[in-house]
Formats: structure tokens, sequence, C-alpha cells
């Protein structure tokens, strides 16, 4: 058979198998490469992906500089998840099955990260979750195939917790966006400082919309039920709508703020000089931690991209770090040893060793919690300290009542 009866034999075939669901071409034209699939809400949320891109970048730049995984170059497609879980799960479908991915990493909002970690059960995909917070992704929906990356609300909970328990206010509120990551995190915080301040009392909740914060109605709220402190999830234009609102009110005059991400340069540098002060906070303070591994990951990120980096740029990092840790383990790329690989996985980040845990599929990454501040009319943490994951996830009994079976 010569070469052009050949090569249009193979396209026929290919072109039938994938019309009929089977096979694509993008797997063999990509045999050379291992092509990762990531999605992220780069348009909806850009504040935090594009910088959490910047991190897989650069992750992608150093590997592939030191001879890729495996001895094979790696190739990442990257993908709009739109912010919606049906757009996410077409993206998912469509990288794996186009593009020929071998695994998948991403997301940022809970119920996104979600429908996509359904999908990967489904389709016994591996997916990496990078950055959704809401412990259901591990816990109550967890599966074999999803991994998450980042500590969820019951981690950030427990430290904010911890420190919220110690100041005099008896009566809280709340406020966070109504979906999976604002319930969850709100839940979390209930129940752990109750159990640290039993005389501790909820009066009020607010629940806005995700993106569509009503910041007057939502500050005269809370005013009204004259709480002794406020607890707030809210995050990017929400969370600057409500401060400023707040500050125009008087909300903060004398009253505790708790604080989930609001330390993170993602959502609070855009502030700049109006970002409240004296809020407890979880963040990240990338321009005070100095560890060999942070130095080393800030300075080439800042040569890379004449810019500091964000906590997006260092799970972006993490989870490319990841995948190499994961393959170079198995000494394959096949899907199921790679499973097997991650179980209790060890490797290094920019902010610490992590590991994922067998028990679960979360990792041990920590978290940072200090107080807000401004200096040189930016937002700053001050006053912080670094919590461990393993010293606040909940024991492995507990992990065995909430992890959905496989």
């Amino acid at each position: 058979m010569n070469r052009r009866a050949f090569t249009g034999l193979a396209l026929a075939t290919g072109l039938t198998a994938a019309l009929a669901g089977t096979a694509t071409l993008a797997p063999a034209l990509a045999a050379d490469k291992i092509v990762l699939g990531d999605m992220n809400s780069y348009t909806g949320f850009a504040s935090f992906t594009i910088p959490y891109k910047q991190g897989w970048e650069l992750a992608l730049e150093e590997i592939n500089a030191s001879g890729g995984i495996l001895g094979r170059q790696v190739t990442v497609v990257s993908r709009d998840d739109g912010a919606k879980p049906a757009d996410a799960v077409t993206v998912a479908n469509e990288l794996v099955s186009r593009e020929g991915a071998t695994l998948l990493f991403g997301t940022l909002l809970s119920h996104v990260g979600l429908a996509v970690s359904d999908f990967a059960k489904q389709k016994k995909v591996i997916f990496i979750a990078a950055e959704p917070l809401s412990d259901t992704i591990a816990w109550q929906k967890g599966n074999r195939y999803t991994f998450r990356l980042r500590p969820g609300t019951y981690v950030q909970a427990a430290m904010l917790a911890e420190e919220a328990a110690k100041l005099p206010a008896k009566r809280w509120a709340t406020i966070a966006p109504n979906y999976e990551y604002g319930q969850s995190a709100v839940a979390a915080f209930k129940e752990l400082l109750k159990a640290k301040r039993p005389d501790v009392e909820f009066i009020a909740e607010q629940w806005p919309a995700l993106g569509k914060l009503d910041a007057g109605a939502a500050v005269q709220a809370l005013s009204a039920a004259n709480p002794d402190a406020i607890y707030n999830v809210t995050f990017g234009p929400d969370l600057l709508r409500f401060v400023r609102e707040g500050k125009v009110r008087g909300l903060w005059e004398k009253r505790p703020v708790a604080s989930m991400l609001s330390g993170e340069p993602d959502w609070i540098d855009p502030m700049k000089d109006e970002a409240p002060e004296g809020w407890l906070v979880t963040g990240y303070p990338w321009y005070a931690i100095d560890t060999p591994e942070h130095n080393k990951f800030r300075d080439a990120f800042q040569k890379k991209f004449n810019d500091y980096p964000r906590l997006g740029s260092v799970v972006g990092y993490a989870a490319l770090y990841s995948v190499k840790a994961a393959m170079e383990k198995a000494g394959t790329t096949e899907t199921e040893k790679l499973v097997d690989a991650f179980a209790d996985l060890k490797l290094g980040t920019p902010v610490g060793p992590i590991v994922y845990r067998a028990i679960d599929n979360q990792t041990t990454m920590g978290a940072y919690v200090g107080t807000l501040t401004v200096k040189d009319g930016m937002p700053r943490m001050v006053d912080w300290r670094f919590g461990k994951g393993e010293d606040y996830l909940p024991s492995d009994e507990v992990v065995r009542t909430l992890r959905a079976k496989d």
C-alpha cells in the first residue's frame, strides 16, 4: 500500500471511529507529547484565574526545560469553562475526546468543580480540582478520579474559628454567596466556632446571589440585626461593593469581621487603600513569606511575568507539578495506575510540602491567617501565621463517615 493510500485509509478510519464516539485523531497525532486539559473561569473571574494560568505556565516551562515528564514534552490545552456547570462539562468532554487530554485540571467555582468531578467519575478521567473550595468535592461527592488541591472551606473556617473564638463577640451574623461554596463555608464556621464557644449564637444571615450583591440592602439588614461580629464569605466584585457600602454606613465601626479569602491579593489588591483594616482573614502574604521554596518560586514568577504572584499562581504552579509527581511515581500516563499513584503522593510546593491523602484525595496544603491592614496604599496581612492542613482536617474516622463510596 503506498503512502497516500495508507494516509487516506487512516484518516477515514479515524473519522469513522470519531463519529461513532470511540476514538479521535487527536491522541494519535499527539502521541509524542503528553496532553493535559485545563479549564477555568478566565473571563468571569480574571483577577484570580489569569494569575493561576501564569502559575501553571511557569511550571510548564520549567518542566519541559528539564526534559518533560517520562521523557516526553508536555502540552496544555486551556479552555474557559464559562463559570457554568453545563458549559464546563461540555469543555471537559471536548478536551478529552477531541484534544486527547490525558487528564483534566483547574476550575474555580465549587458548583462548576462538582460538575466536572461527576464527569470525571462517569468517564473515568482524572480531574485535579485545583481551586474549588467546597468540601463536598472531596467528601460527600468525592470519587476515585477527583483530587482536590487547595485547602477547602473546613480547613479555612477552622483557622478563622480558632481566632474568632478569642474575641468577646457572642452574637454573629453571616454573609455569603448563595451557592455551594458559600453554604459550606458558613456551615463549617458555625459548627467549628460553636464547638469552641458554646455561648455563641448566629442571629442573622444574608445570602446574595453570586455576583449580584445588593450591597445597600445587605448592609442595612446586617446593621439592623446589630451583631457583635460578622463572618464574611463574599469575594470578587461582591466583596468590593460590600466593603464600600459597609464603610459608608458604619457597619465596620468597632465590629470585628472574620473573612474567608479576603487576604488573598487576587481579590483584595484591586481595592488598594479602600481595603478594610482589622479584619481577620485567610490569604497569601507573598511579600513577607521567607522560605527557600517560596523565594525561588516568587523570583522565577516575577522574572517571567514582571509581576508578583497571587494565590492563584501558587495553585496553578502546584497543580502542574502534581501531575508531574504522579506520572513519575506511576511510571506511566495510564489512568488507573495514575490514580493509584496519587494515593499518599508527596511533593513540594511554594508554600511547603503537601500530601494527597489516600483516604479522601484531599491534599494537606495549608493556609495563611492574619489581620488585614493597608500599607503604602495597598492591602497587607500582618501578624499572620501559616496553618498546616493536616492540623485542621477532620479525623480519619470522621472523613470515613463523610466520604462517598466510590
